[in-house]
């Protein structure tokens, strides 16, 4: 699992990026980049990571279902992801 710090600090990212979105359209519309400049670095949107929702986890992540390949896997087997079947041939 990752850290907690980790995991806030992402979700603080994300808040930013909600926030500054408007904002960071209508100057990017404008071609203004020196006021694009001036606004918070982390309120740009490929600063946030896609992360697990259960352990926090940034790499292998199936962003449809918002897991790592961890836990879809265990959560497949378990028969808990509906409509996700394991493949046999």
């Amino acid at each position: 699992m990752a850290r907690k710090s980790i995991i806030a600090r992402n979700e603080k990212r994300k808040k930013l990026v909600e926030k500054y979105a408007a904002k960071r359209e209508e100057l990017l519309a404008a071609g203004d980049y020196e006021a694009l400049r001036k606004l918070p670095r982390d309120s740009s949107a490929t600063r946030v990571r896609n992360r697990c929702v259960l352990t926090g986890r940034g790499r292998g992540n199936y962003a449809k279902y918002g897991l790592c390949r961890h836990m879809f896997r265990k959560l497949a087997l378990e028969g808990k992801l509906p409509g996700v079947r394991k493949a046999s041939w």
